[in-house]
């Protein structure tokens, strides 16, 4: 099963951590961190800190290379979950108006345009609790289709059964997305309707049925410093770590409990980027939501910092994203290639 280490539970304010389940307990072979080692981190002078995590990053990836993905919401609105930052969910007044279901042709449609834009991996949300089971039909044909053209295949369909699991990953699915969202000690702040258990049950019965895991999380959400610190060290000490991290910048929306946040600073952004490369080597560190209300000079930060996968197209699920001709023009200012 994926592993949550003790260290988790240490507290630097008075918030009380959830208890985690017994079993969660390092691999005696794993690479685990402290939140002293984290805060050292952060504490680093910033051109410190970005010498060091681009360093780590040319002794794992392509230098000048980030992954392109495309996500599309197969399923928007209605969702059952009170997640504070969503405008998907059903307890909250945003005038986003629901939908069923997409058809598999259009969907493999999208994929195939995606392709041809120059995506490599292709992502596919669905705001759901969880799926039922009479749509995993559809929902294994969209993957093994879209894996057919050649592309890297995504999911993130809430919560799943270990029947639900097995049968998205023997129709072909690569990666599963299911964030955490933000720090265990912080997460009832942001959501009631599920555990931050329950996010690393479906973890365990992702990794358990041979998928690779996509898990990050969303700052930006009125979290204070040491929540961001508590967001890594869960991510991290994963055994092993998420293969995909995507890093949101939070986008308000109006009618959402926390559509009325204060969005990070760009350098302190850049600097969670950062610790997450040093942190998690391997992983395709991603700058996922909020992209679009980033400078060009923000984001090339974070490619510094270690970012080397983005989200492409004009849409993010139901969010604004960067034009095509936006992210070209970028790239090539910064001698950057799709992977």
């Amino acid at each position: 099963m994926a592993l949550i280490i003790d260290t988790l539970k240490a507290k630097s304010k008075p918030k009380a951590a959830p208890k985690l389940p017994e079993n969660y307990a390092p691999h005696p072979t794993a690479q685990t961190w402290t939140r002293a080692q984290v805060d050292a981190l952060f504490a680093l002078p910033f051109m410190d800190l970005l010498l060091k995590a681009q360093t780590i990053h040319r002794e794992y990836h392509a230098a000048n290379k980030v992954q392109m993905s495309q996500l599309l919401s197969i399923k928007t609105g209605g969702c059952a979950e009170d997640c504070g930052y969503c405008n998907q969910s059903a307890h909250f007044d945003t005038g986003l108006k629901a939908s069923k279901l997409m058809d598999s042709d259009v969907v493999i449609a999208a994929a195939r345009k995606a392709k041809a834009g120059g995506a490599g991996r292709f992502c596919m949300g669905a705001a759901w609790r969880e799926p039922k089971d009479r749509d995993m039909d559809a929902l294994c044909e969209m993957v093994s289709e879209v894996k057919a053209m050649g592309l890297e295949t995504c999911m993130t369909l809430g919560m799943l059964s270990p029947n639900q699991a097995e049968r998205l990953s023997q129709s072909g699915l690569d990666y599963y997305n299911h964030n955490i969202d933000t720090a265990p000690e912080d997460y009832g702040r942001v959501i009631s309707t599920r555990t931050f258990e329950d996010r690393l049950h479906t973890l365990n019965l992702v990794r358990e049925s041979g998928m690779k895991v996509c898990c990050g999380g969303i700052v930006g959400m009125g979290e204070q410093a040491e929540d961001r610190i508590g967001l890594l060290l869960a991510l991290a000490n994963l055994n092993p770590a998420p293969e995909s991290v995507p890093i949101n910048a939070l986008v308000p929306v109006a009618g959402t409990p926390l559509g009325d946040s204060k969005a990070v600073h760009p350098i302190e952004f850049a600097r969670l980027i950062a610790v997450a490369r040093i942190m998690m080597p391997e992983s395709y560190v991603r700058l996922s939501a909020g992209r679009e209300e980033m400078s060009d000079e923000a984001q090339a930060l974070c490619f510094m910092a270690g970012a080397n996968s983005i989200f492409v197209g004009e849409t993010l699920l139901t969010t604004d994203n960067p034009s095509e001709s936006e992210d070209r023009t970028l790239f090539a200012r910064l001698g950057i290639e799709g992977e």
